[in-house]
């Protein structure tokens, strides 16, 4: 029976390519998936080496605290290696980046050291051993410009070697020999505590992996989203070995007739899914392990760490192949069990058994639903992130009620359809007889728009919040030039220190001309901020993110807007949508600049709905200006001349910086000599960050549902007109023409494509009105009802069900050679 199973799987590979094909894809899927999720976080033990222990102190060199006193430190390090042996010290004082807002640190670590080890490795030339010699990271050698050889501004010693944190690529640090730093502002002591020692540990002791002990984490995850694959894969390759077992049924009947029971006849179907899941699950790792090996260099440089070449989570990949395995077996088990019920003289006869029939209510798969409602809502109702375990169980309840309300609407859908052409009737009818395919078809692909419009609905929810802005911080095309800060600093070597000079106003201004020059600017303007702030008046909600600047006269005009066109009763003027309506407050008085003038918000019980008279200005006049900049930082929210003068601070205004206008996008050399240009000047830069935009994210998970859905609808499609076959040979005696065929191929694909993105999107919506309706921080259900993304709901459930009908009707293809006949097997 075995070696028949494998002839059937060797001679039948073409019907169960398509199985195949699922498995390889899905495992793969799993292989890339669960090593990207379990190694993009930093490690557990980074930071801490090969030791067990990791005892840290900060020092303040300004603080009287006992506490903060290198004394301290080292009489505690001291004991530290009585109590516990051998210990490794490395110290670290902190420094800025000239020119720039970045920081470094001047770390003395011994690179042979006892535990510290995996925290260095040396990329070219060799580790300083002296006290002349230092030894820099990638990025901050680049960031000063420096190479082997040259001299480090600030001590005079020489660079010898190019070193990394293996653990954190975005650790920057000079390294010198042990004993260099001599006024460190963090000291890490590295050491392994004794069974012996007992538990009592002093509080600046910390262990690797005490926090990691959370069980919703990337391996249970992903395992999570492995098992709910394999499920919907197991329902979808049911059909798949329904037509292996049909097209092999006179086979089947002349086993029967020789003597073999039913067991022996399920044994080889079962047996043929085991040998398809196996070969799947083999080639899928395979695949999987290729496509790791090429995108690790990259996941290396988006997780900032060093990641092993056969880094991967056996403890999710082994139960990946496993399930694999199983849901394979599970599938070929269904057609196993029916075919041995169909009698031996209709299996010689060739004739299929009726297609099962399921006569399933709506009301479980409603009663699905409605919990996920209610997880979510818990979800949304528990702050500070303690909310997320129940997502777990949320997800589940909606993946099941899809699954169970999708037979219903097949139905339905065959019921609504009696009356139309017979072309449009037959396969609407057919998908409800065989909905016991069908329907694990309509539920994989509901499941991947569900999962595509939570994305997009969630994405446009928040980053049209009006109060929290998040996105990109500025265009490409834009550099933020920041004036040296005024209050007291440090030495190079930590000590106290007064106050760094500030460069003129005429020195700052000069430079930010000169590095306008360098990057071909159009304009400079000034950036000043007042003494002003915006609040939300509702205590629950998100409150006001980033600064407000002076809607100066350059600065309207270099975003094409006339100064003279604004009404002089307006106060605000923003680029942030639905900022008009919210209902905002107005701060002023002595609350500090930049938008941080909130009054009455302290711990004595004030409501942020109160507006103090003279301090706050309950319903400013707020006007929606598209033209101005969406950026973070840039100005997206400025306060009117005439508001200032109104509240009297029309000459409190400070410079806070200069905005420069390039005529094109800023190149990585422009960039570069921007940074010296402001290090020379004592200036900062800030220029545009990696953060997606919201057009980003929701339009790849648009792109993600439909070709899931049109996959699915390819791997379906042809199961279930296969099944319909004498049909078909039915139809063509009777004088259908091609154009009828193929349209039983387009309206089976658009019928599945529309109802699975109906469900998905309905689905996808219940969870999301019971997380919002109960998480006032995020706006609640208004947020959503309001910023719905129509666009992308119109490709998912409008422009995805046309192309699936055009492809359906394009691919269907011309009339088979052996249509007119009974295929003999």
């Amino acid at each position: 029976m075995l070696r028949w199973a494998w002839r059937l799987f060797r001679r039948e590979w073409r019907q169960q390519l398509l199985i195949l094909l699922l498995i390889v894809v899905a495992v793969a899927a799993v292989v890339v998936g669960a090593a990207v999720a379990v190694n993009t976080p930093p490690p557990a033990d980074a930071g801490f080496g090969t030791a067990q222990d990791l005892a840290t102190f900060n020092l303040t060199p300004t603080s009287k605290s006992a506490t903060d006193s290198p004394e301290y430190v080292e009489a505690q390090t001291a004991l530290l290696a009585r109590r516990f042996g051998t210990v490794q010290v490395i110290a670290n004082e902190t420094f800025s980046v000239p020119g720039s807002t970045q920081t470094y640190q001047l770390r003395s670590q011994d690179p042979h050291g006892p535990y510290g080890g995996p925290m260095l490795r040396l990329l070219s030339g060799h580790y300083p051993s002296g006290a002349d010699e230092i030894a820099l990271t990638p990025g901050l050698a680049s960031e000063l410009n420096l190479r082997i050889g040259d001299t480090w501004p600030l001590g005079g010693k020489t660079v010898v070697g190019i070193v990394q944190n293996p653990q954190s690529l975005l650790d920057e640090f000079a390294l010198v020999p042990p004993g260099q730093v001599t006024h460190p502002t963090q000291v890490n002591v590295l050491f392994d505590v004794s069974p012996s020692a007992g538990k009592a540990l002093p509080t600046y002791v910390t262990t690797p992996g005490a926090n990691n002990n959370n069980v919703i984490n990337p391996s249970t995850i992903v395992l999570a989203l492995a098992t709910v694959g394999m499920l919907l894969i197991a329902l979808v390759s049911i059909g798949g070995f329904t037509v292996l077992a049909q097209r092999r049924m006179r086979s089947l009947g002349m086993l029967e007739s020789m003597g073999a029971t039913d067991r022996n006849v399920r044994l080889v179907l079962e047996a043929n899914g085991v040998i398809v899941g196996v070969v799947g699950a083999v080639a899928g790792f395979a695949l999987g392990l290729v496509l790791w090996l090429a995108y690790r260099p990259h996941n290396e440089q988006s997780a900032h760490h060093i990641i092993g070449m056969f880094a991967l989570p056996w403890n999710v990949i082994a139960p990946a192949l496993v399930l694999a395995v199983i849901a394979t077996s599970f599938a070929s088990g269904y057609p196993a069990r029916a075919i041995t019920r169909v009698p031996v003289v209709s299996a010689l006869a060739g004739r299929p058994a009726p297609p099962r029939q399921i006569h399933r209510s709506l009301v479980p798969g409603v009663i699905a639903l409605v919990i996920g409602f209610l997880l979510f809502s818990v979800s949304g109702a528990s702050g500070n992130g303690g909310g997320v375990i129940w997502l777990v169980p949320g997800l589940v309840a909606l993946i099941v009620g899809i699954i169970l309300v999708s037979p219903f609407f097949l139905a339905l859908l065959a019921r609504v359809g009696g009356r139309t052409p017979v072309a449009i009737r037959l396969p609407l009818r057919d998908m409800a007889r065989y909905r016991a395919r069908s329907g694990s078809a309509l539920s994989a692909i509901s499941l991947g728009i569900m999962i595509a419009v939570i994305i997009c609905a969630v994405a446009v929810a928040r980053y049209a919040n009006v109060f929290d802005y998040v996105g990109p911080n500025m265009a490409a095309n834009t550099l933020n030039v920041y004036s040296p800060p005024t209050g007291p600093t440090f030495g190079p070597n930590g000590q106290n220190g007064p106050a760094q000079p500030v460069p003129s106003e005429q020195s700052q201004v000069s430079t930010v001309h000169a590095i306008a020059s360098a990057v071909g600017a159009k304009d400079v303007l000034e950036l000043d901020t007042p003494a002003v702030g915006l609040q939300n008046p509702s205590e629950a909600g998100r409150q006001w993110d980033g600064p407000i600047y002076v809607a100066t006269p350059a600065l309207l005009r270099a975003y094409g807007i006339n100064p003279s066109s604004i009404p002089s009763n307006v106060d605000i003027l923003s680029s942030r949508p639905g900022l008009a309506g919210s209902g905002v407050q107005l701060t002023f008085g002595g609350g500090g600049k930049g938008g941080n003038g909130f009054q009455g918000l302290g711990a004595g019980g004030n409501n942020y709905n109160e507006c103090t008279p003279n301090q706050c200005l309950a319903h400013p006049v707020v006007q929606e200006e598209g033209r101005l900049p969406i950026g973070t930082s840039a100005p997206n929210t400025v306060i009117t001349d005439s508001a200032l003068d109104r509240l009297h601070l029309a000459n409190q205004n400070s410079i806070d910086g200069w905005m420069v206008l390039a005529n094109r996008p800023i190149t990585q050399s422009q960039l570069t000599s921007a940074n010296s240009l402001a290090a020379s000047g004592d200036l900062s830069i800030e220029s545009k960050n990696d953060e997606p935009t919201s057009a980003e994210i929701v339009n790849w998970a648009t792109v993600f549902g439909i070709a899931l859905a049109l996959a699915v609808l390819a791997m379906s499609v042809g199961l279930i007109r296969s099944e319909t076959a004498s049909e078909l040979r039915t139809l063509t005696a009777a004088g259908a023409s091609s154009r009828t065929r193929r349209s039983l191929t387009a309206v089976t694909a658009g019928g599945l494509a529309f109802l699975g993105a109906l469900l998905g999107t309905v689905a996808a919506y219940v969870g999301l009105f019971g997380w919002f309706r109960s998480n006032a921080l995020e706006g609640g259900v208004s947020d959503i009802i309001d910023h719905v993304p129509w666009d992308n709901l119109f490709f998912i459930l409008i422009a995805m069900p046309v192309a699936a009908v055009l492809i359906g009707w394009v691919l269907a293809g011309r009339e088979p050679a052996g249509i007119g006949t009974r295929p003999m097997e």
